[in-house]
């Protein structure tokens, strides 16, 4: 089978695609399979990877996207079937359809939400909200054309079981046409990562008196980190917060920690080595996800096998990971203090958290790449005519 792969991120830019595309990219090609790759990236000719990236440098956006349907539609032609795995979608999806090839797209969100988030359509309304409103026109055209592209495709991959209702339950969706995979770890072995905590914290020059919290992500609005800061106030002077990642709201929150008087606990790491990101995990005494949307975490999967307690908040498909006192702690995105005493409860019980981190482990079979990719493989299959 022949395989064409799409990519809103790509290595070594942060973010959920550019964890997930190569993984999967590499375990086709150990299944035999022929695999390309068009991804927009930072880095203008990407290697090191058992297939050929197509890289759509940076730039204007609507330039991007062209470029993407160009070239989506020049390789498509030599391919059997195109995953598509993005937000924005309708030029990748027609570009594969005036090629006459099936197309598979994977969900990680309401593409339509996200836009309107972003642009503040929506004010500050959250994915769930959204579904039950209307909000004019530029959402209205938007929520219309996701559904246009939807429908182009042969099959239709959700993260989380709560992304599924949403495509189901608010869009419409045939239930047979969209099946739940969930995202798989991608990390090194665990049995590879062999650090202590102490000797993950020498490595990277973290102090060894100190309690870190650590969140990964991509610096966007609803990623909340501000909440993070805001918690920190509240906890002991010896606890600081390790910031992975970079985005659009990185000198904001800066200016916040400043303004908070916490510019010397709040550390903001940019855009971590994924090499480095198992030693942060393994460094820290609790790792913190506030995110006001998540489909389906991938950092929450790494962090889960690598045996870190958790703070989550209890939001789409984040549940599924982080089940509240039992996996980890569950809190509201939206109250900072509650985040607080979560973190603090934690602090001061750690076996509390040695619990919640060995039922995390006992559940780590769910999400193995091996399982979850041999399942998108055979949709694949299927929808291409290689089954």
């Amino acid at each position: 089978m022949r395989v064409l792969l799409t990519s809103p991120v790509f290595p070594p830019d942060l973010g959920g695609p550019a964890v997930y595309v190569p993984s999967l990219g590499r375990f086709l090609v150990e299944r035999g399979h022929q695999v390309q790759v068009v991804a927009f990236c930072s880095e203008d000719d990407p290697q090191g990877f058992p297939f050929e990236v197509h890289a759509i440098p940076r730039g204007p956006l609507p330039v991007r996207y062209l470029k993407a349907f160009w070239r989506v539609w020049c390789q498509a032609k030599h391919v059997d079937v195109v995953y598509v795995n993005e937000h924005l979608a309708l030029l990748h999806v027609l570009a594969a359809r005036l090629r006459f090839k099936p197309v598979v797209i994977r969900i990680m969100v309401d593409g339509a939400w996200e836009i309107a988030h972003r642009k503040g359509w929506c004010g500050t309304d959250d994915i769930v909200t959204f579904q039950t409103k209307s909000y004019g026109f530029k959402v209205g055209l938007t929520r219309f054309l996701q559904k246009r592209w939807w429908g182009m495709c042969s099959k239709i991959i959700s993260c989380s079981e709560f992304l599924r209702q949403i495509l189901v339950q608010h869009h419409g969706q045939a239930p047979d046409k969209v099946q739940k995979i969930f995202n798989a770890y991608h990390g090194p072995a665990v049995e590879d990562v062999t650090e202590t905590r102490d000797e993950a914290r020498a490595k990277l020059d973290l102090r060894i008196d100190k309690r870190y919290l650590l969140t990964i992500c991509r610096l966007m609005v609803w990623k909340r980190v501000d909440g993070i800061i805001e918690a920190l106030k509240g906890l002991p002077e010896d606890v600081e917060l390790l910031v992975a990642g970079d985005g659009d709201m990185e000198d904001e929150w800066r200016a916040l920690a400043k303004q908070r008087g916490l510019e010397y606990r709040v550390h903001f790491l940019g855009n971590v080595p994924h090499a480095q990101i198992p030693l942060y995990i393994r460094s820290a005494d609790i790792f913190v996800l506030n995110s006001e949307y998540e489909g389906l975490s991938h950092t929450l999967l790494e962090v889960q096998a690598l045996g870190t307690p958790m703070v989550a908040s209890g939001v789409c498909g984040n549940p599924e990971v982080v089940e509240d006192g039992i996996t980890g702690l569950s809190v509201d995105p939206q109250d900072p203090e509650t985040l607080r005493k979560a973190l603090q409860r934690l602090l001061d019980d750690p076996q509390l958290g040695q619990s919640c981190v060995d039922n995390a482990l006992a559940r780590v079979p769910l999400f193995t790449r091996t399982g979850t990719f041999s399942e998108v493989e055979q949709i694949l299959k299927s929808v291409s005519g290689k089954d």
